[in-house]
């Protein structure tokens, strides 16, 4: 698919590795979501638009740039929060505000409980935070949010990835841009007896990343 990119950075896969490890504590688990974040970011901003600025050094005048467009970010309650200020290192005026949305367990869909959004768009491009991309759902009802919300250019920046959430986010907003730090295998299937693992989580995946980044799980 043309809109989805999975990193290939050697720090990416390094950092993402030690991010899967089920002995990976909890402050470990945050540092290296914020620190693979900074390293997306980096790549999925590529495109952003400038505009010629002059700046005086000690020594002389230089020609530099600025840039044209305002950024938006958008974390997905909550898991999406600790994406947050890995980019606001690289980007500190971007503005953040919240959609809240959480997966019924028994249907796999997404429930919206909150929303934060301005009246009126204030940002040219809006980039949508979730460590993972499972199902989709969460993701495909986010950017419907802000589609309707007026938004213009949206990207969605996530870990972890299942190849049916690309599938779903990709059908569903082909003008979407995708970017992962690793594509997974599958998702869980629906548990046959007890003991097996809930429907609806990437394998071999990390667990779930909201539980292991604040200490919930």
């Amino acid at each position: 698919m043309s809109n989805v990119f999975v990193s290939t950075h050697p720090l990416i896969r390094h950092k993402v590795t030690l991010l899967r490890k089920q002995d990976t504590e909890h402050r470990k688990f945050r540092d290296l979501v914020r620190e693979i974040t900074i390293l997306l970011a980096y790549e999925a901003t590529q495109d952003l638009a400038l505009e010629p600025m002059t700046v005086q050094t000690p020594l002389a005048e230089a020609q530099g740039y600025q840039l044209r467009e305002r950024i938006g970010l958008v974390p997905i309650l909550r898991a999406g929060l600790g994406m947050v200020n890995g980019i606001w290192e690289l980007m500190p005026q971007a503005q953040v505000w919240h959609i809240g949305l959480y997966r019924d367990e028994r249907t796999l869909k997404p429930v919206e409980y909150y929303n934060k959004l301005p009246v009126s768009p204030t940002v040219q491009v809006v980039l949508i935070l979730d460590p993972m991309l499972a199902t989709g759902g969460s993701a495909v009802a986010t950017v419907d949010i802000l589609k309707r919300w007026g938004a213009g250019r949206i990207k969605f920046l996530g870990i972890i990835g299942a190849p049916e959430g690309v599938e779903a986010l990709s059908s569903a907003h082909p003008d979407v841009a995708i970017h992962l730090a690793a594509l997974d295998e599958h998702l869980t299937p629906e548990p046959q007896k007890p003991g097996d693992p809930p429907a609806g989580f990437i394998v071999p995946g990390l667990g779930d990343a909201g539980d292991r980044q604040f200490g919930t799980g």
